[in-house]
């Protein structure tokens, strides 16, 4: 891309991700060529390689541009240099937290996440980024990502796979000190595959990408990082061995040497593997190898449910790690039994991580006590999730906050006291602004459901019936997330006739919209998604339930900001934590939750509504009817009626419940207090008892 000299540090913005938190880096494209900037999802990267060529000499020489460019680089130059919240800690010489992940959602522009577990994975990179925690990242580099979702005139789940071309995304080949690719070997079967790496930037953080996608592989090994949870068993336990031991070599060959290994999920478990196989080939032995290692481990579960742990065959393993195994010159019982789970007599790669860290952490209160039953083990440290605020937060309400908590709220928003200062805004321009970005949504949605409608060939009237009703005076729900079966996207659908009556009060209406994904072997999920869209088809909820599709960061971040309501009805204690109720949060959107995850701890009475108790079924029905009448209850005598309780179009007690909720929850389930955490408990302690 040949870009103008006054401009040219655009390019390396472009480059690093910390332009996605920026709300001046939206208007600096945007003012180039909007409609690109939509169209090709806020990339960057792929915006300057299609962008018209004249235009940014155009830019070059537009005063308004200019001025908004150079306050952007000033920014970043700010940014890159401020003295850090690990810096003023009094820093520990050498720590270098080495953080593997199998999925990272940075930023809708990398389609590299399935769900919660890779935005929060992203979230935490950031915050450790922004906080100056010494950390580097690693992960895979999908060629197809997770997939793109379409819903057919049938309501079936359509999941295709766009391929990325890994030349128009932010990220960049690593390469040796003679200019050629990084490329390193790894073992699987009796098999050499290769590993290219790529590096994507974070602020200073750097984030490394495993790629096969390469000519030295053959046609098969290639495709072992071609999708995102895709392909068989094979497939599964292949990425996990070029995340796990290639991650450790692609940090040994870029001369990167980690103090403490943090494992997110256990997907990335084999690391523990490579590390033991590095020491005894120095000359450790097995128990000296296998103590080193453990003392400068943390491990992270995220699952409450017990399918959510990989386990592999021995027979499986085995093979697969035959190379390993001959280096470790034990048996094979011995090296099975590194991560061997008597329950299921399977190899674990949730127990593999467990029994080789010094510490293993839940991610709330609740799913630590959970996973403490669940994995047998009382040693589980509790870390309740938080969300990137930066990253989360509308611009519109970030601008409110700015006149009312301080211009420099954006550099204390962990600071309690600061947030009660939300009780002085105006409940009128606190509505404003809530139904601008009401409206930001509904617009979208409408975008997004138009182009389905459209491409499924639905009649005219279909369509103006369908978006004729989502207006933003109607009470909006939004419930979007993955379509696993025990998240209950169905809950409320169970009476027709009831949420009929429901959404369709004259006087109070109401609509619903939902949007995720069902994983493509997930077959009740994909039933789920099938029910919502024949409801939606009905007479009697055209318009009033909207099945948005393709959900990902970019249409979640519009709902997120837009609707009155976030409903959150897993089947509890089935949910480790929800984050995506804390970005709703911080938004000023009220909390409708079972009591579960995250929930427990945040709600106080008055900052959202709990759905049911804190009790445990050990029926599913008794539950789902339970849950049922409490969440129908709960809208019809108290959430819709507080709504619709208006004077000259402001929802007074409403806005008693948003202000309650930004003042108690936001500065608190955020992901930079999360990092503290996490350094305090889990990597400073590892840290220093190695040492």
């Amino acid at each position: 891309m040949d870009i103008p000299q006054r401009i040219s540090r655009i390019r390396e913005i472009a480059y690093n991700i910390w332009f996605s938190w920026q709300p001046e880096t939206h208007q600096l494209f945007s003012l180039m060529d909007r409609q690109l900037w939509e169209e090709i999802n806020h990339n960057p990267v792929k915006f300057l390689l299609y962008l018209y060529p004249k235009r940014l000499d155009e830019a070059a020489h537009n005063s308004v541009f200019l001025e908004l460019y150079d306050h952007l680089v000033e920014k970043y130059d700010r940014y890159l240099h401020k003295k850090t919240w690990y810096q003023r800690q009094a820093p520990s010489p050498g720590l270098l937290v080495a953080y593997f992940s199998a999925e990272l959602g940075i930023h809708e522009s990398l389609p590299v996440y399935g769900g919660g577990l890779g935005v929060l994975a992203g979230d935490h990179c950031k915050s450790c980024e922004n906080l100056g925690i010494p950390l580097v990242g690693v992960s895979i580099l999908y060629k197809n990502g997770y997939f793109t979702q379409k819903i057919d005139h049938e309501g079936r789940q359509k999941a295709a796979y766009p391929e990325t071309n890994f030349n128009e995304i932010p990220i960049s080949v690593c390469r040796n000190q003679d200019g050629t690719p990084l490329i390193l070997p790894v073992p699987i079967k009796e098999s050499i595959i290769y590993v290219q790496v790529w590096c994507q930037i974070i602020g200073r953080t750097h984030i490394y990408l495993l790629d096969t996608d390469i000519p030295l592989n053959n046609p098969d090994d290639r495709k072992i990082t071609k999708q995102l949870y895709g392909g068989v068993r094979d497939t599964r336990i292949a990425q996990e061995i070029v995340l796990g031991i290639g991650g450790v070599r692609a940090l040994r060959k870029l001369g990167i040497t980690p103090s403490v290994w943090h494992i997110n999920e256990g997907h990335a478990a084999f690391l523990i593997l490579e590390r033991i196989r590095e020491k005894i080939k120095e000359g450790a032995s097995l128990q000296s190898a296998l103590h080193e290692v453990k003392a400068r481990t943390v491990f992270t579960t995220h699952t409450a449910v017990p399918a959510g742990h990989d386990l592999f065959p021995k027979d499986f393993v085995l093979p697969n790690l035959g190379q390993m195994v001959v280096q470790f010159a034990i048996s094979c019982e011995a090296f099975l039994s590194l991560g061997w789970d008597h329950e299921h007599q399977s190899f674990s790669m949730t127990q593999l991580a467990m029994k080789n860290a010094v510490r293993t952490n839940g991610v709330s209160k609740l799913h630590g006590e959970v996973s403490r039953k669940i994995l047998n083990n009382d040693d589980i440290t509790l870390i309740t999730n938080g969300v990137h605020l930066p990253t989360w937060i509308a611009p519109e309400m970030s601008s409110l906050f700015a006149q009312y908590l301080g211009w420099d709220w954006m550099e204390d928003y962990t600071n309690q006291h600061r947030w009660k200062k939300i009780k002085l805004i105006p409940d009128q321009l606190l509505w404003q602004t809530h139904q601008t970005l009401k409206k930001k949504m509904i617009s979208y949605v409408r975008y997004n459901l138009y182009q389905r409608l459209k491409r499924n060939l639905a009649p005219p009237s279909v369509i103006l019936e369908s978006l004729n009703k989502l207006n933003p005076e109607t009470f909006t729900i939004g419930f979007a997330r993955r379509f696993a079966t025990y998240k209950r996207a169905d809950l409320l659908l169970k009476d027709p006739d009831r949420l009929a009556r429901l959404l369709n009060n004259p006087k109070q209406p109401v609509n619903i919209i939902f949007a995720g994904k069902a994983h493509p072997a997930d077959h009740p999920g994909q039933e789920i998604i099938k029910r919502i869209w024949h409801l939606s088809q009905e007479k009697k909820f055209q318009g009033r339930i909207i099945l948005a599709e393709n959900y990902d960061i970019h249409l979640a971040r519009y709902l997120l900001q837009g609707v009155d309501l976030w409903l959150n009805t897993p089947r509890r204690p089935m949910e480790a934590c929800g984050t995506s109720g804390q970005k709703a949060a911080l938004n000023g959107v009220i909390n409708c939750s079972v009591s579960d995850g995250w929930w427990p701890e945040a709600f106080n009475g008055k900052n959202g509504f709990t759905i049911g108790g804190d009790q445990d079924f050990s029926n599913e029905c008794i539950q789902d009817q339970e849950d049922e009448r409490s969440l129908f209850h709960l809208l019809e005598q108290e959430i819709i009626p507080c709504y619709y309780n208006q004077k000259d179009h402001v929802p007074e007690q409403w806005i008693c419940h948003m202000k309650e909720n930004l003042i108690s929850i936001p500065h608190y389930y955020n992901s930079e207090r999360m990092v503290q955490d996490y350094y305090k408990k889990l990597y400073l302690p590892a840290f220093r008892g190695y040492n």
